[in-house]
């Protein structure tokens, strides 16, 4: 029986229902002062505590949908080629890629030279027209620290979070700089800075990317404060053509969102796991002052049959299956989708919300979005 199926759950709920009868019926005759009493007692309070947690967790797991099967729970599932497909043209053609899939653990950029690693750098970015604040991490690949490099500008990305995520789990979980640098070392990606962030910097709202109304400017923030602020600091393009968003989760939504809204800013975009509406729940409050346009237009699926198409090219990685309804939803965005904006999408046969299905599918979408970055007027 898979992890997530109702017999499992059903049958989970059932034997925590029957330990925590046995412990209450059983508990006047452990009651005794004899050193098996006493191990008895621990016995039953501990089953009963782990059956009563095991069954919680499936319900928490089946209704966030974190692994897919016992596999993804593991880590024993196999992982083959990820390919990467792009919508059909005018004359009904499919383009299929097959990407491989490679995955660089431990970090590998941290405690050797830079120009051989690239380095990592804690930032902390302060919004001069949003006047918010956030902190977050800065790769630079080694190239930038090469002499050959000295009078080059570089690409870059914001990469963002889920909610309520922290910048560091981009590098303990992910591993994006280790990524990037097998990546660079294959001939796969270019030398692209990479900024590594949470999505929203009004913690412990979740803003959802947005400019709220009498609120925080989350939107402001990323599309003005970040892009300023890194090129003040680092040597990369201004051009938009050499910039890009991506994210998981919630920071997948924002960058979609981002880049539709402002494709002047982020014509391309990477979105792993990502859903196509804002989120409306205790933590966001009403991001919209009561505003049903507003609404309308954080919704990425109305913005798609109601305004014109945005010049972007996005990528849409996820799973057919352990995702809730994430391969229905990103099969109609897809279709949707009309020119002069692209999409392309790449989904596992299998894996959940989580950490294990992004890592796989990491390689691949940076690999797609270095080939749709571009630093005019030379060659990075």
């Amino acid at each position: 029986m898979g992890l997530t199926s109702h017999k499992v759950l059903a049958l989970t709920v059932v034997i925590a229902l029957l330990v925590m009868g046995g412990t209450v019926w059983l508990w006047p005759r452990l009651a005794k002062k004899s050193w098996q009493a006493v191990l008895g007692r621990i016995g039953a309070l501990f089953a009963t505590q782990l059956t009563v947690l095991a069954a919680l967790g499936l319900v928490a797991n089946n209704y966030f949908a974190f692994y897919s099967s016992w596999d993804d729970l593991l880590g024993t599932g196999q992982t083959g080629p990820v390919v990467i497909h792009n919508k059909a043209d005018a004359a009904g053609r499919l383009v299929v890629e097959t990407i491989g899939h490679a995955a660089v653990k431990g970090g590998g950029a941290m405690g050797r030279e830079p120009s051989q690693s690239g380095e990592i750098r804690k930032v902390r970015i302060d919004g001069a027209v949003s006047r918010l604040s956030t902190e977050g991490y800065v790769f630079l690949p080694p190239q930038y620290f090469q002499p050959e490099y000295a009078q080059k500008q570089f690409p870059a990305v914001i990469v963002s979070t889920g909610f309520p995520g922290i910048a560091e789990n981009l590098i303990t979980r992910f591993n994006y700089p280790g990524a990037a640098l097998k990546l660079l070392q294959e001939g796969r990606m270019q030398p692209t800075v990479m900024v590594l962030m949470r999505p929203s910097p009004a913690l412990p709202q979740d803003t959802e990317c947005e400019d709220i109304p009498n609120g925080a400017q989350s939107d402001t923030y990323f599309t003005k404060d970040v892009p300023s602020a890194i090129q003040a600091s680092y040597r990369v393009s201004s051009d938009p053509q050499a910039w890009a968003f991506m994210g998981n989760s919630t920071g997948g939504y924002c960058a979609l969102k981002l880049a539709m809204r402002h494709p002047d800013v982020f014509p391309t975009a990477v979105a792993l796991s990502a859903y196509y509406d804002a989120a409306d729940d205790p933590t966001t409050g009403d991001l919209f002052g009561g505003s049903k346009q507003r609404r309308d237009e954080a919704n990425l699926m109305w913005r798609l049959k109601n305004l014109p198409p945005p010049k972007v090219s996005v990528l849409l990685a996820g799973t057919k299956k352990g995702d809730g309804d994430y391969r229905r939803e990103t099969e109609a965005f897809v279709d949707a989708v009309q020119s002069p904006m692209k999409v392309s999408y790449s989904m596992l046969e299998n894996g959940g919300h989580n950490f294990e299905t992004w890592s796989a599918l990491l390689p691949s979408s940076l690999e797609w979005m270095s080939q749709h970055l571009k630093v005019p007027n030379q060659t990075v």
